[in-house]
């Protein structure tokens, strides 16, 4: 397997487009996870199927997040998307959100070219309001049998405010790898 993070960029984030590596698919169990020093996909977990997870979900190449792991993606798509698929997303937002303390932020992004949905989704705020909650109470409570109180979304942001997230994590990334 190719290793994501040497022949995958960020994308072109200023002009709002991520490429985006899915890691699990949408209703998966299957916490699967990137190991980028082996650069390998491994199964970390299999959670209960009240946590089976919401959305697709991923990570942008060439960028580190506070928790040490490449910055992750909710991916928003009507189909479940296999681990390893590269998608060229387009940012909505970010859901800022505390994992055991440490900030794991999530941008949220839909695939940039979605013909069905006639890339009808520009922002959160074309999401309805019940999507949000489901996500927010997912992520509030997918570790609740394990370790109940340990995550916490702390708030969507914009836009702009994943931009600048995912530059942090652009710059984390170039000082550590």
């Amino acid at each position: 397997m190719a290793d994501f993070n040497v022949i995958l960029d960020t994308g072109a984030v200023d002009n709002g487009t991520i490429n985006t590596v899915i890691e699990i698919g949408m209703g998966s169990k299957l916490k699967i996870e990137w190991n980028r020093k082996q650069a390998i996909f491994e199964l970390d977990r299999v959670e209960p199927a009240i946590f089976a997870k919401p959305c697709n979900y991923g990570f942008i190449p060439q960028t580190l997040d506070e928790d040490g792991d490449e910055l992750d993606v909710l991916l928003i798509c009507d189909e479940p998307i296999p681990t390893g698929v590269v998608v060229s997303a387009t940012i909505i937002g970010i859901m800022n959100f505390e994992d055991d303390g440490e900030m794991d932020h999530k941008v949220v992004a839909v695939p940039a070219d979605d013909r069905n949905s006639g890339d009808a989704i520009k922002s959160l705020d074309d999401l309805p309001a019940q999507w949000l909650k489901q996500v927010e109470h997912h992520f509030n409570h997918y570790k609740d049998l394990k370790k109940p109180g340990s995550t916490k979304v702390l708030g969507w942001g914009s836009i702009d405010d994943a931009k600048a997230t995912i530059k942090e994590c652009q710059t984390r990334w170039a000082k550590e790898a």
